[in-house]
């Protein structure tokens, strides 16, 4: 059932409701008017027959004279006060208006009584009224009406408050059917909109929607923002998928490189006769190599996919400069031929993880030294910046090219030659995942032929 036809039906039956409420009100009240005015009319009367009656004007049997006689007006009859009939008016004829014992005790009781019933087929409203005299009761006094015209209207009323109900129920239901399909129409093209997106897959289409800011309106907003949010969702999704893709084909080449190497090396070692000691030597060495290189390749890809795995790291306060000093006295004995300059260092302390940020300077280190030439100097220094710690390392190496600067922290990215040294491309990866799980940044500013900077911030702990 739909939510058009639910609320079209409740419009419909609270209106059916309403108008039986109103029509049975109208009924009731109508049916009472007409009985309570018959009834005040009989009743009137009665009263004067009664007042006839104690003023001995009322004609009154007697020896010589028929049981019945006829009294003057209308549809009107006495009783003896035993309930025998004793008067009636000529219209009356040989027709009887009844009096049941339950009337006839009650009006001997000195209580008048109304009752309609049906004599000679016809609806009569009979007034049954006691004529007491100084206590006694002389006489009863029986007036009627015809109830026939009564009960004609009423049923004529009926029959006009049924069928309006039904016509105006009806109306009410078709107006109600446009209505609502009138105002149900925006969430159809929405919903509409919304099947052909999810069938396209075009998360750039929006929801048109000229009316007011109703609550229809705001669907259509609200409808429209969640598509951004999803357009811009399924685009970080779609350019994951690719990175994982490229990334997953540069790790099998960077793995499959070493690995094909060292299988050559084992099987010209299964063959001892055919080389001398010293060839032995030099394919052992450069297995060893291409072990420990693959190695590497696997350390840095699992700290890839702890990064990516979103496993936090624990930051605590930590004293910057022993650690710098530390890492660049490791760093020196790696590269013998040149200068590492790391005095002019501040006291500060830094909210990080030791083991994870030692690794940063270990990789930027490593990264400054290879492309610094022999002689020359590598330099690392601190500043304040607000409540961060920024700590730059300057080689004076070749640089690097404008266009290269925004991909140079993409895994496996290696646009220069000259600065690859024969790495994965995954370094500057690493350390740009580890300071980030540190609530840190990195960046890079670089001139060909004066060398690089790179700079990393971190908080600085309370």
């Amino acid at each position: 059932m739909s939510i058009r036809f639910r609320l079209t039906l409740l419009y419909s039956a609270i209106l059916a409701l309403t108008l039986i409420v109103f029509s049975a009100a109208l009924y009731a009240t109508q049916a009472r008017v007409t009985f309570d005015a018959a009834r005040n009319t009989l009743a009137r009367q009665a009263e004067g027959l009664a007042n006839t009656e104690r003023d001995r004007r009322f004609p009154r049997p007697s020896e010589g004279l028929p049981a019945i006689i006829t009294l003057p007006g209308r549809w009107t009859q006495a009783r003896n006060p035993d309930g025998t009939i004793s008067a009636r008016t000529a219209d009356l004829a040989d027709t009887v208006l009844p009096l049941g014992d339950p009337g006839l005790r009650t009006v001997q009781g000195g209580v008048t009584w109304v009752e309609v019933a049906r004599v000679d087929d016809e609806p009569l409203l009979i007034y049954s009224h006691p004529i007491l005299i100084q206590g006694r009761l002389t006489r009863i006094i029986q007036i009627a009406t015809p109830f026939t015209e009564r009960e004609q209207s009423l049923a004529t009323l009926r029959w006009i408050l049924i069928v309006g109900t039904s016509l105006a129920t009806l109306i009410a239901f078709v107006v109600g059917w446009v209505l609502a399909g009138m105002a149900l129409n925006p969430i159809h093209h929405i919903t509409r909109t919304a099947q052909a997106i999810g069938a396209e897959h075009n998360f750039s289409r929006r929801v048109q929607h000229a009316g007011p800011n109703d609550e229809v309106g705001q669907l259509a907003t609200t409808f429209n923002a969640m598509l951004t949010e999803l357009e811009a969702a399924y685009r970080q999704v779609e350019k994951a998928l690719q990175t994982q893709r490229r990334f997953v084909g540069d790790a099998s080449h960077e793995l499959r490189t070493p690995l094909t190497t060292i299988r050559g090396n084992i099987e010209l070692l299964r063959n001892p006769a055919a080389m001398d000691a010293q060839e032995r030597a030099d394919i052992l060495t450069d297995t060893k190599d291409e072990v420990e290189r693959l190695i590497r390749l696997v350390n840095q890809l699992l700290s890839l996919a702890r990064a990516d795995a979103g496993h936090a790291l624990r930051c605590e306060p930590l004293s910057l400069k022993p650690l710098i000093e530390e890492t660049c006295h490791q760093a020196a004995l790696l590269a013998p031929q040149r200068r590492l300059a790391c005095d002019n260092l501040l006291d500060a302390t830094v909210s990080a993880n030791r083991d994870a940020l030692k690794q940063v300077l270990l990789i930027l280190l490593d990264n400054a030294l290879v492309h610094t030439p022999a002689h020359a100097s590598v330099t690392v220094a601190m500043a304040r910046a607000g409540d961060l710690i920024a700590v730059s390392i300057r080689d004076t190496g070749p640089g690097i090219a404008p266009d290269l600067l925004p991909h140079i922290f993409e895994r496996f990215y290696r646009g220069d030659v000259s600065r690859s040294g024969g790495g994965a491309g995954l370094g500057l990866a690493i350390a740009k995942e580890l300071l980030q799980a540190q609530h840190g940044a990195i960046q890079v500013e670089s001139q060909i032929g004066k060398g690089s900077v790179f700079t990393f911030t971190l908080p600085e702990a309370s």
